[in-house]
C-alpha cells in the first residue's frame, strides 16, 4: 500500500487548505476528499468530496454555495439523529452535531476506508466506517464507489430522521443557467424521478453526466432527492417519510456507486452504464 500525501504544508497557495487526500485514476487525479475541514459549527462539519472530476478535469462537484453554504460536495447528511442535526444550516448551534475523522484502515491512491465518529452534545452517537473507491469504466468514464456503515453506539435505540429531506448520501452538484436533464429509466423530470425509489438515475449536461446507482437492495428501496433549480444536487434519503430506527450495536448500511462521464449520454447509453453499477449487474 502505498500513502498518499496531504497538501505540503510548505506551500504557500495550499496552507490555508484543509488536510485532504488525493484521489487518482490512473495516475490522474480525479478528486479531493477532506477528512478534517475548518468548517463552522452551523454547518455540521463533516469531511466531504471537492473537487471531483471528469477525466477531462471538468468540476461536477458544488462546495458551499451561497444559497445554501451547508451544501459540501459529496457527503453524509443526515437532518436528524436523536434530535441533533447532521446536515447543517438549521436549527439552533446547539443542536448541530459534527462528523470527525479517527483514523485509516486502508489509504490507497485509488480509494480509502476510514472511521468516524459521529457526536453532538459532548456524546458520540454513530460510529461510521466510510469505504470510498475510484474505479475504472474505460478510457472515458470513471466510478465512484461510495460505502457508509452507520453503527449505534449509544447503548438504546436512536433514530434517523429526514425531516423532509431524507437525508444520507448527498452530492451538490454546481449552479448552471441550465437545469441539468434529470432522468431514470421510468421518466425524465424532477416530478417524474423525485422520491421515488429507482436502481438508477441519471444528471446529464452538455459538459458531464453523473449516473447513480444504488448498489444494494436496501440502498435501492429508499427514495431518491432531486434537485435541479436553486439547489441542485442528487440524495439517496435514508428516513424520507418517517424515522429510521437503528438498536443498539446495530448498523445501517448503505452503497452508492457514480459514474462520472464527460459530455452528455443518452438515456440508452445511461441505462447501459447504470447496469455496470450494481451488484445486479457486472462488477465495477
Amino acid at each position: 500500500m502505498t500513502p498518499l500525501t496531504p497538501s505540503n504544508p510548505l506551500t504557500p497557495s495550499l496552507s490555508r487548505r484543509p488536510p485532504c487526500t488525493v484521489l487518482r485514476h490512473e495516475h490522474r487525479v480525479v478528486g479531493s476528499y477532506a477528512h478534517r475541514p475548518q468548517l463552522p459549527g452551523t454547518v455540521a462539519p463533516r469531511p466531504y468530496l471537492h473537487p471531483v472530476r471528469t477525466l477531462g478535469g471538468v468540476t461536477v462537484t458544488g462546495l458551499r454555495p451561497a444559497e445554501d453554504p451547508a451544501h459540501l460536495g459529496v457527503s453524509m447528511a443526515i437532518p436528524e439523529v436523536a434530535g441533533h442535526d447532521f446536515r447543517g444550516g438549521r436549527g439552533s448551534l446547539d443542536r448541530q452535531g459534527s462528523q470527525r475523522h479517527l483514523s485509516w484502515l486502508l489509504r490507497d491512491p485509488d480509494g480509502f476506508v476510514e472511521e468516524l465518529s459521529w457526536a453532538a452534545g459532548g456524546r458520540q452517537l454513530l460510529l461510521e466506517r466510510r469505504t470510498v473507491a475510484v474505479r475504472s469504466l474505460g478510457t472515458a468514464c470513471w466510478a465512484l464507489d461510495f460505502t457508509s456503515a452507520l453503527t449505534n453506539v449509544t447503548g438504546q435505540e436512536l433514530a434517523l430522521g429526514g425531516a423532509g429531506h431524507g437525508g444520507g448520501f448527498f452530492w451538490r452538484v454546481p449552479r448552471r443557467p441550465e437545469p441539468a436533464q434529470v432522468f431514470n429509466a421510468e421518466g425524465e423530470g424532477a416530478a417524474a424521478v423525485h422520491g421515488r425509489p429507482a436502481d438508477w438515475l441519471a444528471l446529464a449536461t452538455d459538459e458531464w453526466t453523473l449516473v447513480f446507482a444504488g448498489a444494494t437492495g436496501d440502498t435501492r428501496a429508499d427514495p431518491w432527492w432531486v434537485g435541479t433549480g436553486e439547489h441542485p444536487g442528487i440524495g439517496s434519503a435514508l428516513a424520507s417519510d418517517r424515522p429510521l430506527p437503528i438498536a443498539p450495536a446495530d448498523t445501517v448500511t448503505r452503497r452508492i456507486v457514480t459514474a462520472i462521464t464527460d459530455g452528455r449520454l443518452t438515456p440508452e447509453t445511461a441505462a447501459r452504464r447504470a447496469a455496470q453499477l450494481s451488484d445486479r449487474g457486472a462488477a465495477v
